[in-house]
């Protein structure tokens, strides 16, 4: 393994991520000149478009839906730390930091990712087909996390304002842990057909004619550079997130907007990872990334975010205002309606990048 490490330091994909990293432990929680901020974005592009190139690695050598499932897992976590990190030092502007950034991937992954692959396809084949039955599991999935760990915390009366008791963001953490396990299961288990790429006449491809899969030690590597990369992705948004607020203060948007620069930070490795999927035809693996991406940001964020508030001060806000929710419920049907047929037009694609536009021009007009 160090052998193969060292062959391949002079190549970008392994040399950016870990100067990337070595750069966010020399800036962690200082103040950044314009220069440096500058060399901390650069590098975390660059770390960006290392962790899609490891992420296909990874999901060449262990196949679909695995590939998907790793990227999607491994983001969130590294999401989940960034926001108890921020949660942790930001005081009571954070109170509403986990609601805002999920919320935002929820509407990143399920309109723009989506729309985004469903674009590519349609471009390239005119109608983008998919499997209907894995595609809307995940979506029902998806939309059943939101409203249980979102939407029920504005309307309980446990608690003034949109939280929930202990009791119930107990019962919302365990319930959202489950029901995303339970998914994993069907996803690589006796239902893992429904999440393989189709043909145009909407028949499984179970194995495809490409390169040679990579060696086990090459994908272990691979993984541990994604590893690394996300690390250094997340960890550089982090850094640069001073620069990003004092830039959303100048421009007078709400405290509220740098959660939704930051998350669009943070997905862009699955954005890119689902648009190269889609370039090959493989819409099924996009949308296995938007919604896995969906679900994981729920699923993992609300129990440990539960798990945290034990040790953060003051009320922990979930709940969505009322356009939000009117978004969320406009996000769903749109969604339901783009799934049910299992296959998809440009008409399909553009009224999700409508959607996803709309939630960013009213985050920062609300």
């Amino acid at each position: 393994m160090a052998a193969l490490l060292r062959s391949r330091l002079t190549d970008w994909t392994v040399s950016v991520p870990l100067v990337a990293v070595l750069i966010l432990a020399f800036t962690w929680g200082r103040e950044l000149p314009a220069v440096g901020t500058f060399v901390v974005a650069a590098f975390l592009a660059g770390a960006v478009l290392a962790a899609v190139h490891h992420a296909e690695v990874v999901a060449h050598r262990v196949g679909e839906p695995y590939g998907s499932l790793v990227l999607a897992v491994a983001v969130t976590v590294i999401e989940v730390a960034l926001i108890v990190t921020l949660m942790i030092s930001g005081g009571d502007k954070t109170q509403a930091l986990a609601r805002d950034t999920v919320f935002a991937a929820v509407m990143i992954t399920c309109n723009g990712i989506l729309g985004l692959s469903l674009l590519i396809g349609t471009l390239r084949r005119q109608v983008a087909s998919f499997n209907p039955e894995g595609t809307g599991g995940a979506l029902a999935t998806v939309i059943t996390l939101a409203a249980l760990s979102l939407v029920l915390p504005t309307f309980t009366t446990s608690r003034p304002g949109p939280e929930f008791s202990p009791a119930q963001l107990g019962f919302a953490a365990a319930a959202s842990l489950a029901l995303y396990g339970l998914f994993v299961l069907v996803q690589t288990g006796r239902h893992r057909d429904y999440f393989l790429p189709v043909d145009s006449q909407g028949r499984v491809i179970e194995h495809e004619e490409h390169a040679k899969p990579p060696s086990g030690r090459a994908a272990l590597l691979s993984l541990g550079l994604l590893l690394v990369a996300l690390v250094a992705v997340v960890g550089d948004a982090k850094t640069v997130s001073p620069a990003i607020e004092a830039g959303v203060a100048a421009a007078n948007l709400p405290q509220s907007f740098v959660g939704v620069v930051i998350a669009l930070l943070v997905l862009l490795p699955e954005t890119l990872a689902a648009g190269r999927a889609a370039r090959r035809d493989r819409v099924q693996i996009s949308l296995n990334l938007a919604l896995g991406s969906a679900m994981a940001s729920i699923g993992l964020t609300i129990p440990a975010i539960a798990l945290a508030s034990i040790w953060l001060d003051g009320p922990l806000m979930l709940g969505l205002g009322g356009t939000q929710l009117v978004l969320l419920t406009l996000t769903a049907i749109t969604g339901v309606l783009t799934v049910v047929p299992g296959r998809a037009t440009l008409l399909q694609a553009g009224a999700h990048l409508v959607l996803l536009a709309s939630f960013v021009f009213l985050a920062a007009s609300p």
